[in-house]
């Protein structure tokens, strides 16, 4: 089991820092491989909660390598805020590698997200506004800097002013704000450069050797599949490969080394910003689901949208992924309700239709078609053994293992690092 792939198969906040945690002692290297500081991990460890933005949530195992690679646009002082908090609580942050070729979030990135999302009114995104859809744009146009860039000064210095040329004129002239200076951008930057130079590395290389050597290595995704850039549903998208393929592009491995696929889904289906959410609640049951599972962004601190789960989303994923397990979280959550629906399919104009809609239209006026499962009431934080689980919670599970594409072989029932059911192992 050389190389995992781990990814969320909703619109995020599933808890994949707690499958990655499980993993944690089996795995070598942990690389997060897409995104930036808009996403979160919660971790909890014992007593203490680590809430994680930028970093892979593999920093907290003694032992592990964790590698910003390629794919992620890197906010420094969010970098070195998240690494000094970590030190400060006694974590050994030394081994963290950073590409020399991941993008870096400038000043001037998360002001023009900012002013372009009020821009937008009533077609907002939802953006988090801390810069990271500017960042990929300007690596798609190819005048983004790198962190390599930064042991340049007169690159670096070059680059800035290429991309304040034109980004000046429509922050002055269109969204009437003040000009950015380039030496404001230089010092920005360059006051990081010489505590960053000793993270820097080649890490594809770092990992095709690490996957040469035996070690295991686990490609942890930012965001989910349902934000995915491709794959989700856009424009209510983030601005990377959320999937596993951007596990390839993102990291500079290739993906005939990638041997199995990991999907994280929630027990019910949460989102954050705009766009479809077929199953959204906005009665007391999605209070319950949001007060009981405390689902408030770990970047953010936003209200998530919640709902009940969502088969064809979870079908769509194990598709688009190629997903060989589910890891199910938050299953605990659900423990107090009567009854518990599933959405098993859509009704579109009239018709049911039981995978996703082709049309971004159909699904944003589809219909959940819902199945009801009895529910329990007794605690099943303690449960480690399936067969510890009440028994309509394991017909639950039964259930959504049929609908969705793939085996359940994790089951979360409570926060704690070791609140998890085991059916099957992640690593045979």
């Amino acid at each position: 089991m050389p190389a995992i792939v781990l990814i969320g198969a909703q619109w995020g906040d599933e808890g994949k820092g707690k499958a990655t945690d499980h993993l944690g002692d089996r795995v070598d290297y942990v690389v997060k491989f897409n995104g930036g500081n808009n996403a979160g991990h919660t971790v909890v460890v014992g007593d203490e909660k680590y809430a994680l933005h930028l970093l892979p949530s593999g920093i907290l195992s003694p032992g592990v390598v964790p590698v910003i690679a390629n794919g992620v646009v890197v906010d420094i002082e969010v970098l070195f805020e998240e690494l000094d908090a970590l030190a400060a609580r006694g974590v050994d942050v030394s081994r963290l590698r950073v590409s020399a070729n991941a993008h870096v979030i400038t000043h001037y990135h998360r002001t023009l997200d900012k002013v372009t999302e009020r821009f937008l009114g009533k077609r907002q995104i939802g953006t988090t506004g801390r810069g990271i859809g500017p960042t990929y744009a300007d690596k798609i146009n190819r005048v983004g800097i790198r962190i390599q860039d930064l042991f340049d000064e007169n690159i670096l210095r070059q680059k800035i002013e290429g991309a304040l040329h034109q980004k000046n004129h429509l922050l002055v002239k269109i969204y009437n704000r003040r000009a950015i200076e380039v030496d404001e951008i230089m010092q920005e930057l360059l006051q990081f450069a010489e505590r960053l130079r000793p993270m820097v590395d080649d890490t594809a290389l770092l990992l095709h050797r690490a996957l040469d050597e035996g070690k295991t290595v686990l490609f942890e995704a930012g965001q989910a599949t349902m934000l995915d850039v491709d794959h989700g549903t856009y424009p209510f998208v983030t601005s990377s490969n959320a999937t596993s393929g951007g596990a390839a592009t993102g990291s500079g491995v290739a993906p005939n080394r990638f041997e199995r696929v990991i999907g994280v889904v929630k027990a019910y289906t949460t989102r954050v910003g705009s766009g479809p959410f077929p199953t959204e609640l906005f009665d007391e049951s999605g209070d319950f689901l949001r007060n009981n599972g405390g689902e408030f962004g770990t970047t953010t601190g936003r209200p998530r949208r919640c709902g009940w789960y969502d088969a064809p989303i979870a079908r769509y994923s194990a598709r688009i992924n190629g997903v060989t397990d589910f890891v199910l979280t938050k299953l605990d959550v659900l423990t107090g309700l009567e009854t518990i629906p599933v959405c098993v399919a859509y009704e579109v104009d009239g018709v049911r239709v039981d995978e996703m809609p082709v049309s971004q239209s159909d699904f944003h006026h589809a219909e959940p078609i819902y199945e009801e499962f009895p529910g329990w009431s007794e605690d099943i934080t303690g449960a480690r053994r399936f067969e510890d689980l009440p028994k309509n919670a394991q017909d639950y599970v039964i259930a959504l293992e049929k609908m969705s594409g793939s085996r359940i072989s994790l089951i979360g029932v409570g926060p704690g690092r070791d609140e998890i059911v085991v059916r099957h192992s992640l690593t045979d």
